[in-house]
């Protein structure tokens, strides 16, 4: 079964989704699943994972919903304030719903410490009670707070999300890789080999760009805890959805079948708690 562990649904907002800027005017539109399901079909994707792009209860509800129509829909990462006094209730609330596997905060938009602020790591622990997950969104510049609360939070699952967003682009990688190598020694942490096409340069990328990142958290994390993922349609400002797949695929495969089966699906599977 091949799994993608992150894309994204959304009814186009211009105020809400500020962050679709005019130079990504591709995806400037509604994305659904009636959209994504003949993508996958064509590329041999049984199901995916659908994860919050925006900081609302709402959006969260609205995913569940498009989980609960299409079977496709294996799960949700939902949002939630993580520093509300309310959590615990809230969690209570949405752990009644079975298509939320996770949570997330675009923390990438946050001050640098924010990961590291006792407020959110006393949210994200009680995480644990509920059996979910935690996304974890950031920039290079993020790493130590990060690193700071995977040490904390042992009883609590994570997934860094698109390699932690390494520059590319600019070919910068010593300091990022000694963070993810401190960050993998944790085995409460996973990392979705994602969202790398759109940190290269978008419009001249090779797949040897990402060869050096994918060595990098292949050594630390090992074939057991990466994962897959296409970060559709965000990916389609740089690259289509098979030139993706194409290109975690061609890494994999000299790793042979185990390997793959392991990073294109079943590591997702038992990180969310898929059926």
């Amino acid at each position: 079964m091949i799994i993608d562990a992150h894309q994204h649904f959304w009814h186009f907002d211009p105020v809400r989704d500020s962050w679709i800027t005019d130079d990504m005017a591709v995806i400037q539109r509604d994305f659904l699943p009636a959209d994504l399901e003949p993508v996958l079909t064509e590329n041999g994707v049984d199901g995916c994972v659908a994860v919050q792009a925006s900081q609302s209860e709402d959006e969260t509800m609205f995913l569940v919903s498009m989980a609960q129509n299409y079977d496709f829909v294996k799960g949700v990462v939902g949002w939630v304030d993580l520093q509300s006094p309310t959590l615990y209730n809230r969690l209570e609330i949405f752990s009644a719903f079975e298509e939320i596997k996770g949570l997330r905060h675009v923390a990438q938009a946050e001050p640098d410490d924010f990961l590291m602020r006792p407020s959110v790591i006393k949210g994200i622990r009680q995480l644990a009670a509920f059996d979910l997950t935690y996304d974890i969104l950031i920039y290079p510049t993020q790493l130590k707070a990060a690193l700071h609360l995977v040490r904390e939070v042992p009883e609590v699952n994570f997934v860094i999300d698109h390699l932690a967003k390494p520059y590319i682009k600019r070919q910068e990688i010593s300091r990022w890789s000694n963070f993810m190598t401190e960050i993998a020694k944790q085995p409460n942490v996973s990392c979705k080999v994602s969202g790398m096409v759109t940190e290269a340069n978008w419009h001249n990328w090779g797949k040897k760009d990402f060869f050096p990142y994918l060595d990098v958290v292949f050594e630390q994390f090992g074939p057991d805890r990466l994962l897959f993922g296409s970060d559709w349609p965000v990916c389609l400002v740089a690259a289509n959805y098979t030139q993706v797949k194409n290109l975690i695929d061609e890494y994999v495969a000299p790793w042979g079948d185990e390997v793959r089966s392991k990073v294109m699906g079943a590591n997702a599977v038992e990180f969310y708690n898929l059926t």
